[in-house]
């Protein structure tokens, strides 16, 4: 004598002759209504029919009613899905707008710090250093002002030789520097014209990237900050919000529908 029972939910409905919920799941992709006005042309079918497909075989829905609670359960997570997209587009495009700032953004992430302009600063170039990279950049704008000091004082000694000694003294970056100026014609290769650039352009440039490289994540947070502009977000999370309760709502109601048709098959 067989002790064999139906091992799944199907099963025992075949063996009863209803209609299995998988059944039920495929009718509701092939006739739903809700489907062809959610999907819009530019997004992936396949997608959302997965999404309702879960949702089917996590709910099991008995009749048109139930079929139709979850197609506006499906409905509320593709719209929120949307919903995420567009704010990450609004941030994104905030983001894009404050790193063209880079002359307001510097000097407020470091309100209190003398001499931090941002001039000739791309905010880009700053966010994409880590911090171990940025306390690098502190270090050798560190060394490029000492070396900026040094040649000074070599050329201020005087001497034959002082005006190569300097320039040997220099930073690397800033010798390519001093030479780009010569070979601009913007400045004299001599002791006179090489104290006069140092002077001006390379010990300021170097405090600013040292200043920089020091207060470089004040600078990350202010640019992200800037470039969220969260009042762009307030009409997407009233909706968002708005999508919440309609969920909640659809849920709640398909639950008792269950619940009301597990009491009249119990009390039957």
């Amino acid at each position: 004598m067989s002790t064999a029972t139906p091992k799944t939910l199907a099963e025992m409905q075949n063996a009863a002759g209803e209609k299995t919920p998988a059944l039920v799941r495929f009718n509701a992709l092939k006739h739903g209504i809700l489907s062809r006005y959610t999907v819009l042309s530019h997004e992936n079918h396949a997608d959302y029919e997965s999404l309702v497909n879960a949702l089917m075989d996590e709910h099991l829905p008995a009749g048109a009613t139930e079929q139709h609670l979850i197609e506006e359960l499906a409905s509320v997570i593709w719209r929120k899905r949307r919903v995420l997209q567009s704010e990450g587009a609004t941030i994104n495009k905030g983001l894009k707008e404050s790193a063209r700032n880079g002359k307001t953004i510097i000097p407020t992430a470091a309100p209190f710090e003398m001499g931090l302009s941002g001039e000739r600063t791309d905010l880009r170039d700053v966010m994409s250093l880590s911090d171990d990279e940025a306390a690098t950049d502190q270090r050798n704008a560190s060394d490029d002002v000492q070396a900026c000091y040094r040649a000074a004082n070599l050329l201020r000694t005087g001497g034959a030789t002082a005006y190569a000694k300097a320039v040997r003294a220099l930073h690397p970056d800033s010798r390519d520097m001093w030479e780009d100026s010569l070979a601009d014609g913007e400045s004299s290769p001599n002791a006179e014209g090489l104290a006069t650039f140092i002077q001006q352009h390379l010990v300021p440039v170097a405090h600013q990237m040292e200043k920089e490289a020091r207060h470089h994540q004040a600078i990350v947070n202010q640019t992200l900050g800037e470039g969220l502009q969260a009042y762009r977000l307030e009409k997407l999370s009233r909706y968002e919000t708005h999508l919440d309760r309609k969920f909640e709502r659809t849920l709640g109601m398909l639950v008792k529908l269950k619940e009301l048709r597990t009491g009249r098959t119990v009390s039957g």
